[in-house]
């Protein structure tokens, strides 16, 4: 019988994502790649340390032990190592008792045509073109801040699983995000009082809310172990229509925070964000510094 993915959330991630190879990418840049395979092939039984998805994706892989929720939750690597370099990784995951069982691993390759394939959700990784590409694929996707100094731990476990996003470009499309580019802050507030009723267009991150808010349902009655939180620079009366768009969609968005361009970092560490997605590295960086971050390019077609 075949391994059916179907109603599952499938979150992908790279293996710089999920542990801490910065020494390893290092090599990679500096050295070339037969470098960086004899160092893995060397090291393969150095459990490697706990990178900025850890916590995240150790939180998740929990649910599946929640009473009716079993396997509810499929993590895939998603890697550009070979098989023959991956064995640390696997090796590691073993380590820490992750019950991660499949992966892709292209060897350089591409790995947007395996997005779809696997029915991925969500893909975190270090690498931008294959984020780019799961973007452009119209899959939520996040390039993962690997340069704060913000530490990881494996006995990060969060009791409850918070998630934190941004608005425009991410939740929303970045149709609003523009006119604020191109015209400035007075035609943005006016452009978002007249369309107040209008719900804004879907974002890259539209469709995944919507995945967390339905498992959010089936904890009715009792604490949902996922929280989420909309962190956006936009405030009256720009929150109008973010308010009525969420309305419209029959989301759950547990916390929202107006910030009228008070700075993120603050405000992730208090809700305290196991991760937060952005389209700005001005926020991301800043964010990476005290929770784990990870920035959504652009659709190409914008």
């Amino acid at each position: 019988m075949s391994y059916d993915l179907e109603n599952k959330l499938v979150i992908g991630i790279s293996s710089r994502a999920l542990f801490d190879l910065s020494a390893e990418n290092e090599i990679f840049e500096t050295q070339g790649v037969e470098a960086y395979c004899d160092y893995q092939i060397k090291h393969e039984q150095d459990v490697l340390k706990p990178g900025p998805g850890f916590a995240l994706v150790r939180a998740l892989l929990n649910l599946n032990k929640l009473k009716g929720h079993e396997n509810r939750i499929e993590v895939i690597i998603m890697s550009r190592n070979s098989a023959d370099s991956s064995l640390r990784v696997f090796h590691s995951i073993r380590q820490y008792g992750l019950d991660i069982t499949r992966a892709v691993l292209s060897a350089g390759g591409s790995l947007a045509p395996y997005l779809e394939a696997f029915h991925t959700d969500l893909f975190l990784s270090a690498y931008e073109d294959d984020v780019q590409s799961a973007i452009d694929s119209g899959i939520a996707a996040g390039i993962i801040c690997s340069d704060g100094i913000h530490s990881y731990s494996q006995d990060d476990i969060p009791q409850q699983i918070r998630i934190a996003f941004d608005g425009d470009a991410v939740l929303f499309s970045d149709e609003s995000e523009k006119i604020f580019q191109a015209e400035g802050l007075e035609a943005f507030e006016r452009h978002e009082r007249e369309n107040a009723e209008n719900p804004l267009p879907e974002g890259p991150f539209a469709k995944f809310l919507r995945l967390l808010s339905d498992l959010q349902k089936e904890f009715e009655g009792q604490q949902a172990p996922i929280r989420t939180a909309l962190v956006t620079a936009r405030s009256a009366p720009a929150h109008e229509r973010v308010i009525r768009t969420l309305r419209a969609w029959n989301v759950r968005v547990d916390e929202a925070f107006f910030l009228g361009g008070v700075s993120k970092r603050d405000v992730l560490a208090a809700f305290g964000a196991n991760i937060f997605f952005d389209d700005q590295s001005v926020h991301t960086l800043p964010a990476s510094e005290v929770v784990p971050a990870a920035r959504v390019p652009y659709r190409n077609s914008s």
